[in-house]
């Protein structure tokens, strides 16, 4: 996947916004003040990480030699996935949907209203 490709999916997340609060170079996707993404490239790859229950995470991380555990997160709960093409589309995609999924329903229940509503 291309940079565009998985900014323009992660912002097609209902309520989801944009920002940079490391450095230019790191987005950070956000539901609420959540974080449930964080795009990155390092040595001319593109990475993301994401949340993800931590038996799950286990189970990735032995299926994808690209997905590691979470580059200055909590390795309990986050994945960086490098998006070098070994990581079939589908996958990541599904990665992208449950981190939103899991930081979406960890929101207040007034801020969920908020944002389905908005």
């Amino acid at each position: 996947m291309e940079y565009g490709e998985i900014r323009a999916y992660c912002l097609g997340k209902q309520g989801a916004v944009e920002t940079f609060p490391f450095r230019d170079d790191v987005a950070v996707m956000k539901v609420g003040d959540k974080m449930f993404a964080l795009l990155s490239q390092r040595d001319g790859t593109l990475h993301i990480s994401l949340k993800c229950e931590p038996d799950v995470n286990e189970v990735l991380r032995e299926q994808y030699a690209a997905i590691k555990p979470g580059y200055h997160l909590n390795k309990r709960h986050w994945n960086t996935v490098e998006l070098d093409g070994t990581v079939p589309v589908e996958e990541v995609i599904g990665m992208v949907d449950r981190s939103y999924n899991l930081v979406f329903k960890s929101l207040k229940k007034a801020e969920r209203e908020a944002i389905c509503t908005s």
